[in-house]
């Protein structure tokens, strides 16, 4: 039976990620919006830093860092160690360059999406707020019927896709040790899956229920406190495998750069090739374009959006610019010749830094997947239950919430237990779907955006902390008026 829906669900996504679809809209945004905003990945990246360490207006409202470990806690995940290797070994040394591309092409489309988060957001009673794209596809584009529909994607997409495959990943790592397979299988919807799988989900499936059920706020203290010691003590690990093999990094390099630029190779058979690969498993990673990270943007109290633009889009770049490319090098430098399509996911990894660091290597991994899959999940829940509140124009009953949760639950359960084909083609025709209703919207509404930035920019100069009314750029919008 598994093998049936995935034999459909590869099929759509084979149509989407075909090169005038998902890829051109990807890049036909990115590189429009880079030069309508003059280049903001280089020009304001030091202002993006600045800007993260902003409080709130309101005692009670969210900062500028908290949206941002939101947005990073779905970004920053099992894509970094699993997508990375995956697209590695599938598509070849080049599918980094082409991550790259995508992410810094990508960060002037997540500056867009979310500042357009912010102008067009809601107010709580308690004066907290809330929005995302549903909000200014409503609001700004006037076509709700499209709203709710990118709502029920992005549900899907998260609660789903995303979810399932996290859970999927993490029991992967296991795979490698003695004891994954030391309690036997055991025949799961025609797919054979191991028990100590299901042990894996069903822990995991436990944390994230007792996490959720707590409700919102928890989710952001937990995510505040995980994800910079994750990131941090990740990269540091990456750092010294890299300083093992320094002697390795110019070879690296140019293997990636000469993979990237095989057009024989490339356009022999694009939908396997390394740009396709470094497109698919980049947007997994850094979700730029795809309206996701917007909804933990909106969320923000700032005083002018341009901020909140300028800090997702140092998400973007934090992901993958610097989780990814670490993942890449310290496996690449250590363990070059290791590519092989049958150890993509957790095995290139782990044998990468067993090579490098011994038994400690491995044992490395599992934790750190362990911990970059569990704020993958609490952030990706963290998306749902706004859309929810989109699709009922009211926040839904205790009771619909504490089921919707409960339900979340379990997918996480089903999801460590579901074949790897299954799990990576519905997360990626998924995040197909968001890309192509999202990024034609972000493209119409990119105006206002834009206006914003320049906005911004002239109070800066100024020596202004920049303080936005929608007036001034021409827009009628609530929480600015």
């Amino acid at each position: 039976m598994i093998e049936s829906i995935d034999g459909v669900v590869n099929a759509i996504s084979g149509v989407l990620y075909k090169p005038y679809i998902v890829p051109l809209f990807l890049v036909v945004a990115g590189i429009y919006f880079t030069i309508r905003l003059g280049l903001p990945q280089f020009k304001l990246f030091g202002e993006s830093i600045r800007v993260v360490s902003e409080k709130p207006k309101e005692e009670n409202g969210i900062s500028s860092f908290g949206a941002l470990m939101v947005s990073t806690a779905s970004r920053v995940g099992t894509g970094n160690i699993i997508g990375v290797s995956t697209a590695i070994c599938t598509g070849g040394f080049g599918a980094i360059f082409w991550m790259w591309i995508t992410a810094i092409l990508g960060g002037s489309s997540a500056f867009v999406e979310s500042t357009l988060a912010q102008i067009y957001k809601k107010k709580n009673p308690d004066g907290t707020y809330f929005g995302g794209p549903s909000y200014y596809m409503q609001s700004a584009l006037k076509q709700r019927w499209l709203g709710v529909i990118f709502a029920i994607i992005l549900i899907l997409t998260y609660a789903v896709g995303y979810n399932m495959l996290a859970a999927f990943n993490t029991q992967s790592t296991f795979a490698g040790f003695d004891v994954y397979n030391s309690l036997g299988k055991f025949n799961f919807l025609g797919n054979e899956a191991s028990v100590f799988a299901l042990v894996v989900g069903a822990v995991l499936a436990v944390l994230f229920g007792a996490c959720v059920l707590g409700g919102a706020k928890r989710l952001t203290k937990v995510t505040g406190f995980l994800v910079p010691i994750m990131g941090i003590l990740y990269v540091l690990v990456s750092l010294v495998v890299i300083a093992l093999n320094i002697t390795s990094v110019p070879v690296v390099f140019k293997n990636i750069f000469v993979s990237a630029f095989d057009f024989k190779a490339i356009f022999g058979g694009f939908t396997g090739s390394c740009v396709m690969w470094g497109i698919k498993r980049g947007l997994y990673s850094n979700e730029a374009g795809m309206g996701s990270a917007p909804n933990a943007a909106a969320t923000a109290d700032i005083s002018h959006p341009a901020k909140q633009g300028l800090v997702q889009m140092l998400s973007v770049f934090i992901d993958t610019l610097l989780i990814c490319t670490a993942t890449a090098l310290m496996c690449m430098c250590a363990n070059p010749a290791g590519l092989d399509e049958s150890k993509a996911g957790a095995a290139y990894v782990q044998e990468s830094l067993g090579m490098a660091l011994g038994g400690f290597g491995p044992v490395f991994i599992c934790v750190a997947m362990c911990l970059f899959a569990f704020t993958t999940l609490i952030g990706n829940y963290y998306y749902c239950e706004g859309c929810l509140k989109f699709i009922m124009k009211r926040d839904p009953s205790k009771a619909f919430v504490t089921v919707f949760r409960l339900v979340a639950t379990v997918l996480v359960l089903v999801g460590a237990i579901l074949s790897a084909g299954l799990a990576w083609d519905t997360a990626d025709m998924l995040q197909g779907f968001m890309v192509v209703i999202n990024v034609p919207v972000i493209i119409i509404l990119g105006k206002p955006a834009i206006a914003a930035l320049k906005d911004y920019n002239k109070q800066r100069k100024e020596g202004k902390n920049p303080e936005f009314r929608a007036k001034d750029i021409g827009v009628s919008a609530e929480c600015w008026d």
